[in-house]
């Protein structure tokens, strides 16, 4: 009989922040490997959003299968277990066809949970007529009491909650209610929670200041490829500013813009300035995620080729790959 170890999926994770080169690695990579990339993109999953996204052209993907791309008109919605769903479907497919997966993306928490499997019942099921009658007590009684209420179930939680961070408090105690469970235990059996897949992790990381270069030339590009146009024709299509794949960077600045509350240079500054802070929000995310090497690309050239080899060297080391 074969251990849980020897059962788990192999798979490769690329991550590191916007503009390091993740895709190109990992398309040189899967031609190594004969393997998929799964992208691990909360933005990419959304059609008719190419340019804001950076998302990976036909031509870049040269031939190598793509999962968890263009998933999703923009008006739709995708959860934390949505996401989860559809990458376990494509982590499946990888299986049955005898396919190395690799998940290339930024965006750290949905790479988490498809590595690591969390339980999200938190945030799911919520019941509204429960919800209706904490904030119903919350306006006759006050935040504090509220908060009492919590402190009485899960004091661990209470602690950890402001009063006045009423959502929150709410949230705590709808999963109390629902579960039977405090949600301090919950989220403290999701951080112990090992790894359910076998795999290789890889951070790729420049030196910041020639980072944000990059970053902004990005911006420039998606400036001179059409962005603004790109948003314009989403919004003629109906889809509502307020949508949330509107709200991603690169895109809510252009929405301002498009409403005429600044200038287009002025979007684009700001899309400069918030990609960059969003890098850095990443870097710190990915530096406390464990089981990922860190990569200074600037070692092997910024070449994907020669990381991607870099990297088919260690996945084999690890068994990952044989």
């Amino acid at each position: 009989m074969r251990t849980e170890e020897e059962t788990r999926q192999k798979a490769v994770v690329i991550a590191g922040p916007t503009a390091s080169g993740k895709s190109s690695c990992a398309v040189a990579l899967c031609q190594m490997t004969g393997g998929a990339v799964l992208s691990m993109d909360s933005m990419q999953i959304y059609r008719h959003m190419d340019i804001g996204t950076a998302k990976v052209t036909k031509e870049e993907m040269q031939g190598v299968r793509h999962y968890l791309i263009d998933i999703l008109d923009p008006d739709e919605s995708c959860s934390i277990s949505d996401f989860q769903a559809a990458a376990d479907t494509a982590l499946s497919d990888c299986r049955k066809r005898g396919v190395l997966p690799v998940l290339a993306g930024g965006t750290g928490f949905y790479l988490h949970a498809v590595v690591y499997g969390n339980d999200f019942s938190e945030d799911s099921g919520a019941n509204p007529a429960l919800r209706e009658s904490f904030e119903a007590f919350a306006a006759e009684n006050g935040t504090q009491a509220l908060h009492e209420r919590l402190k009485a179930v899960d004091p661990e939680a209470a602690a950890q909650i402001h009063p006045n961070n009423v959502k929150r408090v709410i949230r705590a105690l709808e999963f109390y209610e629902e579960t039977g469970q405090a949600i301090s235990e919950h989220n403290r059996q999701e951080k112990e929670r090992k790894p359910r897949l076998d795999f290789a992790g890889f951070l790729l990381q420049e030196d910041r200041e020639r980072l944000y270069e990059r970053i902004n030339r990005r911006v420039d590009r998606m400036r001179e490829a059409g962005l603004t146009e790109e948003v314009r024709r989403l919004l003629s299509a109906g889809l509502s500013p307020g949508a949330t794949s509107l709200q991603a960077i690169g895109y809510k600045e252009i929405v301002q813009y498009l409403e005429g509350k600044c200038t287009e240079d002025e979007a684009y500054e700001a899309i400069r300035t918030g990609s960059r802070h969003y890098a850095k929000r990443q870097i710190t995310w990915f530096k406390r995620e464990p089981g990922l090497e860190t990569l200074d690309i600037d070692t092997f050239d910024c070449d994907p080729e020669k990381i991607a080899g870099y990297m088919l060297t260690r996945i084999r080391e690890k068994g990952i790959l044989r």
